[in-house]
């Protein structure tokens, strides 16, 4: 009889703790909005342990950035560098973003790289152009820049 109440017990409470991390985990986004405090806590939790971008995150916002055809107005206003933004103003002739005067058929980014003492990240975005040619610049991303923006590009010329 006590083995079958302790089972019973045992059952009971799993189900209860199961249904409270169920009930918690449903009200953490929800308190997290209410409390928007807590929101940049959660948001810390990063795998580079000094709070670095990761080469990964840096890719992800690369070609979210630069999409298939380049990046639209938003993306030019609110994730590039007010250098940046300064060097494309000042670039007649051609868009600094993509190192083009036209719009490519396709975009790709290569792998990043990061340096650690220098708190930049990089990669090769690769454009595809009607004809089958294609033409590669460097993409840099500040690690540490708080949101990620592109920093610069090196057309190469």
């Amino acid at each position: 009889m006590l083995r079958t109440i302790s089972r019973r017990t045992a059952a009971a409470a799993a189900a209860g703790a199961a249904a409270l991390g169920l009930t918690l985990a449903a009200a953490g986004p929800a308190s997290a909005a209410a409390h928007p405090q807590s929101a940049p806590a959660a948001a810390a939790v990063r795998s580079d342990p000094n709070g670095r971008h990761t080469a990964a995150e840096i890719h992800r916002f690369l070609t979210s950035f630069y999409g298939q055809h380049g990046p639209d107005a938003g993306a030019r206003e609110h994730q590039v560098s007010d250098h940046l933004k300064d060097r494309a103003a000042h670039t007649e002739g051609y868009d600094l973003l993509l190192c083009a005067q036209n719009t490519p058929r396709r975009i790709t980014v290569g792998k990043v790289t990061t340096a650690q003492s220098a708190g930049v990240g990089w990669a090769t975005v690769t454009t595809f152009w009607d004809g089958g040619t294609r033409s590669s610049f460097t993409a840099y991303v500040g690690l540490e820049a708080r949101p990620i923006v592109l920093q610069d590009v090196d057309c190469g010329w």
